[in-house]
């Protein structure tokens, strides 16, 4: 076990996960993992083709992946080795269990990693683009989450939230300070 508080393992970074160096990054997916807009267009994009193949392959053996779940690619052309797909919630105002859903995308992605023996994981804010969840909630259960999993396992070492906003790295600023 870490000497280390678990405070003491996650960073904040505000631009761009394609580009993070860290062992795997989360890939914000839909069920369907075959790519689509925002952070997952933009990885299948800067990661190139075998991260497509690896993703229709794992659709051949399970159909896809549920919200809450998470699988784990090759990372392609990226930095990161790895690429582990997670299919957030859309929020519907909070009431069909989206902020468990939030927190299994978070949990699942970490328990991965720590399966792979990887040592540092770069989260998106899961949920906050397209699907509507509200960015400031989604960043206390992703906080909230990632501490809780920290405090019980060595792996990831180190956790890497990447904001693409202003607003986003506000909120993750007050957060991590309470």
């Amino acid at each position: 076990m870490s000497t280390n508080s678990s405070s003491d393992r996650i960073q904040l970074v505000q631009g761009d996960i394609t580009r993070q160096e860290v062992a795997a990054i989360v890939n914000a997916a839909n069920s369907s993992l075959l790519g689509g807009g925002g952070v997952d267009g933009a990885i299948h994009r800067a990661g190139g083709p075998v991260i497509l193949e690896e993703c229709r392959a794992i659709r051949a053996r399970q159909g896809g992946c549920k919200t809450g779940e998470a699988v784990i690619t090759t990372g392609g052309r990226l930095p990161a080795a790895h690429v582990i797909h997670t299919v957030g919630p859309v929020w519907h105002g909070g009431h069909r269990g989206e902020p468990e859903l939030l927190a299994n995308c978070y949990r699942n992605s970490l328990r991965l990693a720590a399966e792979h023996r990887l040592d540092s994981i770069a989260f998106p804010g899961i949920s906050t683009g397209i699907y509507g969840y509200p960015k400031k909630e989604a960043t206390v259960i992703a906080l909230q989450t990632v501490r809780a999993f920290l405090a019980q396992s060595p792996l990831p070492k180190t956790v890497v939230f990447v904001v693409f906003d202003d607003e986003s790295r506000r909120y993750y600023e007050q957060e991590l300070r309470s």
